[in-house]
């Protein structure tokens, strides 16, 4: 570790004026300033777009929080995990992990692999057959969603629990969205997708396949026949290159790409391909033309553009005859500045994929026969986000197949009308359509970003289509809009709730069960940071990493075989064992051990739970905020309301 980077420092550059220990403690034999059990959100849950309980089902699998009696761990995790997000086998496995770049291990060595343990309780439940919760009672609604991606099945998910019915509508002859026809099957297998789909439907959902809304269902009879519509139909149509030449039959887009592999059409790319991007869609484009290859003296109907754009499959006897493509990427600004998930950089890097960054493109020189025969580029120049291109270095880069992988947009056929002018929809923070009544929207529509980040708007859609289909006020969402842990229902859980109240006038309600005492709930409003935390607590432990296959570019032609193994059960547990549970207690007895005035105890064991491990007897407690102090997760806070 660089002798610079400090775990924890109680006092900064400057302060040299403190209360020695002693002081601190004989202060006085009475404070106002006594510890609050706080709960707060971590930096992990608050930056998942799906709105994970992270902290919560990882405390599942390191063993603190313990499951109800008869329930094993991993069923107990699964049902946790799933309550935002139905497909914890393929987020574990392509989700970029958004949440492990906030995770506050970060400031002592490294983050908590959370993707990692997710894929392991989705792979548990996968090979052990387990169910998602139940539907709910039937309220006789009935919801149409349109989309059979990430966003429209979380939503028809939580929909069925809620006990509306849904009837989903989608295009293709599958169901799975970008998960199945926007990446590649070595990142998301089908046997794995397939189950965590299945789960879904078998919850009650109706399937409408081959549809389309404004072509064969108009949204108009959508909106009339369904108590609310729910569009999901993502960003599915790629940006074309926007330069001279850029409309040649052999530029294409990352999507169309990505689509006409995944749908079995495309089975070999083209000798010299040139990918323009920096996204997690442009990764998986260069990923996958290297693994394709090309073969020599194709067909003119054959050529990859005419697949791609004809819905024409190649001749699957060709494949025997194909050889490795010469594969490079371009991107406008630096390579370390480009939004893909590093790991996937890397990966592609090392098989065999050429990286140019700081590059932009210029014009596309087309051939005799208007096709493209090569991409001019120019060298950009950049200081902060601002470009500059450096005259007189344009160059020509030879190549039989250019991919834009530049951005995504909506096809508007049949639904006019909803274009906000820039190729998506306008919608507001509970995802109604504004002038709409009744018509959702979640998603790629809104902004293309993340599959994770469909789910979760997901979740929020569907409470909003709850609340308009009761005629309730939706009010306004929580600052940090995620699952959260309740206490109240876990007390429940355990049988541990509160004795009704009476209703009337009563004092010194400190002893009163009726409450939960001295714990205070800003789970949606706050995030705790890690200089809340006493990091000097935790040791430095490596990282559980799992097995990546590694191929080389030698090995990478016709290799399609899925890059990671998750971890066994035993690193998984290692591995959740290394979360912080930030703004939770996670049972260190810091503070009972450090108390000086034994003030601070051990709940009984018949009335403890997650979140009630300790109480303060305010008849000791002095004030001296050394249980704040030595408090590894920040759940301890002094003075409160000061």
């Amino acid at each position: 570790m660089n002798d610079q980077t400090l775990t924890f420092r109680r006092y900064r550059d400057g302060e040299d004026n403190y209360r020695t220990f002693k002081d601190a403690i004989f202060e006085a034999d009475a404070s106002h300033k006594c510890p609050v059990y706080v709960h707060r959100t971590p930096p992990c849950q608050g930056s998942c777009p799906s709105g994970h309980d992270v902290r919560g089902w990882l405390d599942i699998v390191r063993g603190i929080e313990r499951p109800p009696e008869g329930l094993d761990w991993q069923t107990y995790a699964f049902q946790r995990a799933t309550d935002a997000n139905p497909f914890p086998s393929v987020m574990g496995r392509v989700c970029p992990a958004p949440c492990e770049d906030g995770c506050n291990r970060n400031q002592v060595e490294d983050r908590v692999g959370i993707n990692s343990v997710e894929q392991f309780i989705g792979d548990y439940a996968r090979t052990h057959d387990l169910r998602l919760a139940e539907a709910g009672s039937p309220t006789g609604k009935h919801v149409a969603i349109v989309g059979g991606g990430p966003g429209g099945l979380a939503c028809a998910y939580q929909l069925r629990r809620m006990g509306h019915a849904c009837t989903l509508f989608d295009e293709h002859e599958h169901l799975g969205g970008m998960m199945r026809y926007g990446v590649p099957g070595y990142r998301t297998p089908r046997d794995v997708l397939d189950c965590e789909i299945k789960r879904i439907v078998d919850l009650g959902v109706e399937t409408r396949l081959g549809v389309r809304i404004g072509r064969d269902i108009s949204l108009e009879d959508l909106q009339r026949d369904y108590d609310a519509v729910v569009l999901a139909i993502g960003a599915q149509s790629g940006k074309p290159l926007p330069v001279p030449g850029g409309e040649a039959p052999n530029c294409v887009s990352g999507i169309a790409f990505l689509e006409a592999f995944n749908q079995g059409r495309l089975r070999y790319a083209a000798r010299r391909v040139v990918v323009i991007g920096g996204g997690d869609t442009a990764m998986d484009v260069v990923s996958v033309a290297r693994r394709l290859g090309h073969i020599d003296n194709v067909r003119e109907q054959d050529r990859p553009e005419w697949v791609i754009l004809n819905q024409t499959a190649q001749d699957v006897a060709d494949v025997a005859r194909h050889e490795g493509s010469e594969v490079l990427l371009v991107y406008r600004r630096p390579v370390d500045r480009m939004p893909a998930a590093r790991h996937e950089v890397e990966a592609a890097m090392h098989e065999g994929v050429q990286i140019r960054g700081s590059l932009a493109p210029v014009e596309v020189l087309l051939g005799e026969d208007g096709r493209a025969r090569a991409l001019r580029v120019v060298e950009v120049e950049w200081e902060g986000n601002q470009s500059r291109v450096k005259e007189g270095t344009e160059f020509d880069i030879e190549c039989d197949l250019v991919v834009a992988a530049i951005g995504q947009g909506v096809d508007f056929t049949g639904m006019d009308g909803l274009d906000n002018g820039r190729g998506l929809v306008d919608a507001d923070r509970h995802y109604q359509v504004p002038g709409r009544p009744g018509l959702f929207a979640i998603g790629d529509m809104l902004r293309p970003h993340l599959l994770t980040t469909a789910i979760g708007h997901a979740r929020i859609a569907a409470e909003t289509v709850d609340q308009y289909m009761r005629r309730a006020d939706p009010g306004p969402r929580p600052k940090v809009d995620v699952h959260h842990f309740s206490l109240l229902e876990k007390l429940r859980e355990v049988h541990l709730e509160p004795a009704a109240y009476s209703d009337g006038p009563e004092w010194g309600t400190h002893e009163s069960r009726y409450a939960v005492h001295n714990y205070e709930d800003r789970s949606r409003n706050e995030i705790i940071p890690s200089d809340e935390l006493f990091l000097g607590h935790f040791q430095h432990t490596p990282r559980h990493l799992r097995h990546e296959t590694g191929v080389s570019a030698e090995e990478v032609l016709g290799h399609f075989e899925e890059r990671f193994r998750g971890l066994s059960e035993e690193e998984a547990q290692a591995e959740a064992d290394r979360c912080m549970s930030c703004g939770m207690c996670f049972e260190c007895d810091n503070c009972v051990i450090f108390c000086p005035q034994t003030a601070v105890k051990r709940t009984p064991k018949k009335e403890a739970t997650m979140g009630r491990y300790v109480y303060t007897d305010y008849d000791r407690c002095i004030g001296c905020h050394i249980c704040a102090d030595v408090c590894p997760t920040g759940y301890i806070r002094m003075g409160m309301g000061e």
